[in-house]
């Protein structure tokens, strides 16, 4: 072999060799600022049904954006050219219409199973279809998995938004590559208003910021590396719990504020991560809404945990730290620095002791319970393989049909070891408690034999939720009324590897 030889088998290794993974700690933190996120613009006003509403388009297609200082920019799919999309901002009442847009490529550049159910060979690679998380839409515009379109098509869906103000986001919703496709960038926020939220005089325009987190793994050209399993052909794995924690985009960014107060709304879009957050002043937050809403009045915490799908709306006072850096961080991690200016600002905000009645839903008024199991099954090696809902199958006949404007309460049984993030399409709910229960018992023999009393809800989940924490050898309540729209809709796991392994089942509103 000659030396020009051996210089071209070098080359050639070179470029066919994974790249290393990037350990973030090696990264100066916090150089970067907190991109800010910008608002989507309508194209102008179109009719739907007797009412003009703002036409929006938005692309999804590839882009190269830096995600630290010092790594090379990073391939992402993003809505509107950023990873997280453009914010929409409307208001409750008004509705919009949104052509989504795929101008994505052709081939996928992260590992698509095929063994899974709906990203058979048959289908196209690349597949998108966008879901509204926490919107009352009509079925037809909710994004249903199988409603799937192939680069250079696009689908206009309508969104009436007929709901209380609140912090809902968007994303992909593709069956069987769903977890690629947000994992590649595809999501962002959905913001809905109103005027009585308006006179609460909350903190608001540059005083009100959204910070959206996620955990990937990089490698160190700069590349995402998404984990795959050593099955040949076969490689999903059942959870992603990446090293390196963004938010808004970036790795350990920066955020210089006001000694004043500001308002967050918080989001984790991360695939299967749990951020347990705090600051590291151990200042705390006031929690002034979740999911689907305002809570009835600001509640003090120093600490929360957002599962993945979950948003935390926090204000949060910086007056009585002028000069301090402060660290946003989720346990061991450090997710972002606040830098407080030297003197506190002038401050014309409030913070109500009332924000907005959440009236209950009494049991009382509840037609039907059901029990609903969590189930994972696993192959000789106690290796995960296939996650279900009621140990039913995606393409197994609708079991859940509730009556359009009916209450019922879903028990949701967990007898597996890992907490799952249940969320219901349409709908908003109510967490009623939690009771332990024998996990290895039910799972043998489906009998539920409790251990434990009754646990009410945690503080964060006295608002109105659409995604709750079913946790681990628990039953976990919620109560429910079906209102919105007759048709299919899904119930689904959040941790998204699970949902693209069948841990997602169709329910359907009915008429009586």
């Amino acid at each position: 072999m000659t030396r020009r030889t051996l210089l071209q088998a070098a080359v050639a290794f070179a470029r066919t060799a994974p790249v290393p993974q990037l350990d973030p700690n090696t990264l100066v933190k916090f150089v970067d600022p907190l991109p800010l996120l910008t608002a989507a613009r309508s194209i102008g006003r179109r009719s739907e049904g007797d009412r003009d509403v703002p036409y929006y388009r938005i692309q999804m297609r590839q882009i190269a954006a830096k995600a630290h200082r010092d790594l090379p920019p990073t391939s992402w799919w993003a809505f509107g050219g950023r990873v997280p999309g453009p914010t929409i901002e409307t208001r409750s009442n008004e509705g919009v219409l949104i052509e989504w847009r795929n101008d994505l490529p052709r081939h996928h550049f992260l590992p698509v199973d095929h063994t899974l159910h709906g990203a058979e060979l048959d289908k196209p690679e690349v597949r998108t279809v966008v879901h509204v998380h926490g919107a009352k839409a009509p079925p037809e515009s909710d994004g249903w998995p199988e409603d799937w379109y192939a680069p250079g098509k696009s689908a206009t869906y309508h969104y009436p938004n007929q709901q209380e103000p609140a912090t809902l986001w968007y994303h992909d919703h593709a069956m069987g590559i769903n977890r690629l496709n947000i994992y590649a960038g595809l999501f962002g926020l959905y913001l809905v208003r109103d005027a009585v939220e308006d006179r609460l005089n909350l903190p608001k325009d540059q005083f009100e910021v959204p910070l959206v987190l996620c955990d990937r793994f990089f490698r160190r050209d700069g590349t995402l590396d998404y984990p795959v399993s050593d099955r040949p052909g076969a490689p999903w794995v059942p959870e992603v719990f990446g090293n390196a924690m963004l938010v808004n985009g970036k790795l350990f960014p920066r955020f210089d504020v006001e000694a004043r107060k500001y308002r967050f709304r918080v989001l984790n879009a991360s695939n299967g991560r749990f951020f347990h957050l705090s600051l590291s002043n151990d200042q705390e937050f006031h929690l002034i809404g979740t999911d689907q809403g305002l809570l009835p009045a600001p509640m003090k915490i120093g600490s929360f945990v957002l599962a993945p799908g979950e948003r935390a709306d926090l204000v949060v006072d910086f007056r009585d730290h002028a000069g301090e850096p402060i660290v946003l961080r989720s346990d061991s991690f450090e997710l972002m620095q606040f830098r407080v200016g030297p003197k506190i600002a002038a401050d014309e905000s409030s913070l109500p002791a009332e924000l907005r009645p959440v009236p209950k839903i009494p049991e009382s008024a509840a037609v039907r319970t059901r029990m609903l199991s969590i189930d994972e099954f696993m192959n000789h090696g106690g290796e995960s393989m296939l996650m279900l809902l009621n140990r039913s199958h995606w393409n197994m006949p609708v079991t859940e049909k509730p009556v359009l404007n009916s209450v019922e309460i879903w028990s949701i049984v967990n007898p597996t070891d890992d907490s799952h993030p249940i969320h219901l399409h349409l709908v908003r709910f109510q967490v009623l408690d939690r009771r332990r229960f024998n996990g290895e018992l039910f799972a043998a023999t489906r009998e539920i034999r409790y251990g434990g009393p009754l646990e009410p809800p945690e503080p964060t989940e006295s608002g109105w939720k659409d995604t709750v924490r079913a946790h681990s050898n628990m039953v976990t309540r919620i109560i429910a009324r079906f209102e919105g729209y007759p048709g299919k809709y899904v119930w689904h796991c959040h941790v998204l590897e699970h949902e693209d392994n069948e841990m997602m089942r169709p329910y359907e509103v009915v008429v009586k």
